[in-house]
């Protein structure tokens, strides 16, 4: 599958800036951050840092982007023989939920600065949200193709699919009760399986 490729930062120069901001947000959270500990961090001055970034919410938000779109494409096994794109797809979507669910600046975002990803969940779609839809749609086109997904409305798909997985990823803690296997993380996982699977059966 293509890697995808995004508008946000690149690796020609702005990478260790995001470094160096993810570090302040795992030490700190977000709101005791601040572009003077940024710029201190990645050893460039807060000029520099304004010049393309011209708040904290942007550069975290770059931030965020990178690094939900990385965790996406590493969890999208590559295609090996006798595995069909729809099996590839739902692997990867569940692994994509384990994965961002146990990332660390997810982790601390969540627990610390929650308001931040409120946008993304009732207002509109982010960056990395687009480019997560560009993914699936890329893979449902595959499936369609080789008859191992039910065909729809790619785009509607895509979307209907990350409206699922984002649900399981932002409010699974709410639903577990981890001291039951029945009701633990690996058996809610179980049924995001399921109902993927039973969606993109044809």
């Amino acid at each position: 599958m293509t890697p995808i490729r995004h508008n946000g930062p690149d690796s020609s120069g702005s990478d260790h800036v995001l470094d160096a901001v993810r570090d302040c947000v795992l030490a700190v959270g977000v709101r005791r951050t601040t572009l003077a500990d940024v710029a201190r961090r990645a050893g460039v001055s807060r000029m520099t840092l304004y010049r393309r970034w011209p708040d904290l919410r942007t550069l975290v938000g770059d931030l965020m982007t990178r690094e939900w779109i990385d965790v996406a494409t590493r969890a999208i096994p590559e295609p090996t023989p006798g595995t069909d794109t729809r099996a590839r797809i739902v692997e990867g979507l569940v692994a994509g939920v384990e994965a961002f669910r146990a990332h660390p600046l997810f982790r601390k975002i969540v627990d610390v600065d929650p308001e931040l990803l409120l946008p993304y969940v009732l207002d509109r779609r982010g960056a990395s949200q687009e480019a997560l839809l560009a993914l699936l749609a890329g893979a449902l086109r595959e499936g369609h193709a080789d008859g191992s997904v039910r065909t729809a409305h790619t785009e509607r798909q895509a979307r209907a699919l990350l409206l699922l997985v984002q649900s399981f990823t932002l409010s699974l803690r709410t639903m577990t009760d981890e001291d039951d296997p029945d009701l633990d993380s690996p058996a809610f996982l179980g049924e995001l399986r399921a109902l993927l699977e039973r969606t993109l059966t044809p």
